[in-house]
């Protein structure tokens, strides 16, 4: 059995239909939908993960707010023998970070759980372009910073294809895969690719930094705008990097950006 978290948003969802199909006895978790428990407070697991074997652990923002230890040692109590972690590249390639040091927390924790381990490291999500639907649809039109700083983004489906494989197959304990798209691709692009996709023009617009931080400030911590605006603006080496992992894990090439947005243009319509 499977326990996973987080399983009503784009990983989680696809997560689970993909084991589902396969035969798979699978709990789904989240706050709002499935079976109901809250990262937050880890004793809301206990019921959910008795005769478990593994855990996909999946937590909102940056896992400041979350006790790893209580939620690793509920998940030994009900008998979990694996965890997989959906943790992010800059955990990574920037641990000392405000934005990304909690997720480095949880990393060590998991790590050190005395449980079988697998974490899974994404650069950005492709999905993040759902952010501009509503101009999109209103006017056509996309802004964002830095339009022609590339990061190779991936289509959360494709995190979702290597979870389903890691927590089925065997060969990936104490293993850290880093997770990407097989291109670079910059704002500007993006936003051509769905026109592309809506067989309309897309027009981008590029914002300040200041006019993206304060957009960004309205919905996330300032710790974590900052954060995203540092990779989005400045990326290192190791954030531009076009990992190999996908695939050798599912044998095929990850998607691109563009066949990302074919298969996602009717939320832009």
């Amino acid at each position: 059995m499977f326990v996973i978290t987080g399983a009503t948003g784009n990983v989680g969802r696809v997560l689970v239909r993909a084991l589902t199909e396969a035969g798979e006895k699978v709990v789904p978790v989240s706050r709002n939908g499935g079976v109901r428990a809250d990262l937050s407070q880890p004793e809301t697991l206990r019921p959910v993960v008795q005769g478990a074997e593994a855990l996909f652990l999946l937590v909102s923002g940056a896992g400041a707010h979350l006790d790893p230890e209580a939620i690793l040692g509920v998940a030994r109590d009900g008998g979990v023998e694996r965890v997989v972690l959906l943790s992010s590249q800059a955990a990574g390639t920037r641990p000392d970070s405000g934005s990304h040091a909690p997720l480095r927390v949880l990393e060590n924790a998991v790590q050190g759980s005395g449980l079988g381990w697998t974490i899974l490291r994404p650069g950005g999500f492709a999905s993040n372009a759902y952010a501009w639907v509503e101009p999109i649809r209103k006017s056509r039109t996309v802004a964002a910073p830095f339009g022609d700083v590339g990061l190779p983004v991936i289509d959360p489906a494709d995190i979702a294809a290597v979870a389903d494989v890691v927590l089925r197959t065997g060969g990936h304990d104490e293993r850290v895969y880093e997770l990407t798209g097989p291109e670079l691709s910059t704002p500007r692009q993006r936003a051509g690719d769905i026109g592309v996709a809506l067989g309309e023009p897309v027009t981008f617009v590029e914002q300040t930094r200041d006019e993206a931080y304060a957009q960004m400030s309205a919905f996330m911590p300032p710790p974590v705008a900052e954060g995203t605006l540092a990779i989005l603006g400045a990326p290192t080496p190791a954030e531009q990097l076009v990992s190999p992992h996908v695939e050798q894990i599912l044998g095929r090439s990850p998607r691109t950006f563009a066949q990302w947005a074919a298969g996602n243009v009717q939320a832009y319509r």
